[in-house]
């Protein structure tokens, strides 16, 4: 079933959030189909079953009672009190959520202690180290990087990627046929010369045009064996230092100043932290400073549960003032917009020497400069270690290791997805579907492997 995201604004009805605070899944559903089974507005009734979708993952996103929890967390940092992981659920330094009236932890919550709180890194006890010390920094080889690129004022990525997709036997669907979506770079902005070398299914590959705003290679076939796709790209970046006395500040009316329902929202919360944040100033690249700033230095960094169950993420992340780099990237182009500044999505891969993962980040307009970069995750992680050059490199500029496959956010796929992806606002690890229905997220298995990247 194909379902219209726009419906998310629609809000709830009182009884259903009653319940849903309180974790009551069972009869949460139970009433929502109550509701369903009478003459509703449409609207309505396309909201409640978007909660549907919602309550499924749920469960899934909060999975640890608070026995595990404590037990996850001593085993990682030795003696850990109650009162202690109390205090933390009060600070919102870990995820929580009731089901069943009972107090549950977000699937990944100690990563996220780790990752966001140097202090409790430094408590691992050494048998653990391994297990839960998180991915290797990577500041020193971007601020080599930086000041290389600073003194040559161009640098050129050519990297070399392998993306596999591998999907687990779903019981009563063996021999049945997939349809999966790999996701390809977009040859525009800062891509060129983007070379296919291989396909594991070519005579079932449908490949994307080369500017499809989320590019992917949708095979159809039975998953006998993994799906993958091997290809070159490069990407050629300009540093860019903007003079704020050389903007031109005439209005631009564009589709990257408007809104776009559930997400980009002009709120009346976003409109008055817009205000708070700008003030009096109207230059519009000062205003867009002004924004980065707030995001980079008033937010901290956490992982969150799956985008499908917030049904406003910017104004989430602005609320609860926690975010990762898709909130933060969200924040950003919907505030500027929210000042009249052309900004757009741009995301996919962060693809370096030291590691492949999904990342989010952003490009906005400022004449006579054109379209420049920012990435609030990036210069926020900066300015917390202290590094202001690194924190002004990203507002305005942005490092070659980079695959955007995104240039859209909430866009459908080349061959349409014809049910609800498990990520139906952005793409990073591709997706899966059968003829009537999504292959469950946790079957699937998606790996990306930098083959080289070369910088010059």
């Amino acid at each position: 079933m194909r379902y219209d995201l726009k419906y998310l604004a629609v809000p709830l009805p009182e009884d259903v959030i009653k319940l849903k605070g309180f974790g009551d899944l069972e009869r949460l559903n139970r009433v929502i189909d109550k509701k369903l089974g009478k003459d509703i507005p449409y609207s309505l009734r396309q909201r409640l079953l978007l909660e549907k979708e919602i309550l499924a993952l749920w469960p899934k996103a909060y999975p640890h009672d608070r026995a595990e929890a404590l037990r996850q967390l001593r085993e990682c940092f030795g003696e850990f009190s109650e009162e202690e992981l109390d205090e933390l659920q009060d600070e919102d330094a870990v995820e929580w959520a009731y089901l069943n009236g009972e107090i549950h932890y977000k699937n990944n919550f100690l990563y996220n202690l780790i990752k966001t709180r140097t202090a409790f890194e430094e408590r691992i006890v050494p048998a653990m180290r391994e297990k839960y010390r998180y991915k290797q920094n990577s500041a020193q080889m971007l601020n080599a990087l930086i000041a290389d690129f600073k003194q040559k004022g161009t640098l050129r990525a050519k990297i070399h990627l392998r993306t596999t997709m591998t999907i687990d036997p779903v019981p009563g669907r063996e021999g049945e046929k997939v349809y999966a979506h790999l996701p390809l770079p977009i040859e525009y902005a800062q891509v060129r010369n983007f070379k296919l070398l291989s396909l594991s299914h070519p005579e079932d590959a449908i490949i994307a045009p080369p500017d499809f705003p989320q590019r992917t290679v949708c095979f159809h076939a039975v998953p006998d064996r993994p799906f993958s796709v091997e290809y070159t790209y490069e990407n050629w970046m300009e540093y860019n230092q903007p003079d704020p006395d050389k903007v031109i500040s005439s209005p631009i009316e564009s589709a990257e100043t408007q809104e776009r329902p559930p997400h980009i929202v002009f709120t009346p919360y976003l409109r008055m932290l817009c205000e708070e944040i700008v003030g009096d100033e109207k230059n519009p690249l000062l205003t867009a400073r002004k924004i980065y700033d707030f995001i980079t230095t008033k937010m901290i960094y956490s992982f969150m549960r799956p985008y499908m169950t917030m049904p406003m993420v910017p104004e989430y992340g602005a609320s609860s003032l926690k975010a990762d780099c898709g909130v933060q990237a969200l924040l950003f182009i919907t505030l500027c917009r929210i000042a009249g500044i052309p900004a757009c999505w741009q995301a996919g891969l962060e693809v370096n020497p030291l590691d492949v993962g999904a990342h989010d980040w952003a490009r906005f307009y400022i004449a006579p400069y054109g379209w420049l970069f920012c990435d609030p995750s990036f210069g926020g992680s900066a300015y917390r270690m202290g590094d202001m050059d690194r924190w002004n490199f990203y507002f305005g500029n942005l490092d070659p290791y980079r695959l955007p496959a995104n240039s859209e956010y909430q866009h459908d796929f080349y061959v349409p997805f014809r049910n609800l992806r498990y990520d139906p606002y952005d793409n990073q690890d591709g997706e899966a579907e059968y003829e009537d229905a999504t292959v469950p997220h946790a079957a699937i298995h998606t790996k990306h492997d930098a083959l080289s990247i070369e910088v010059e």
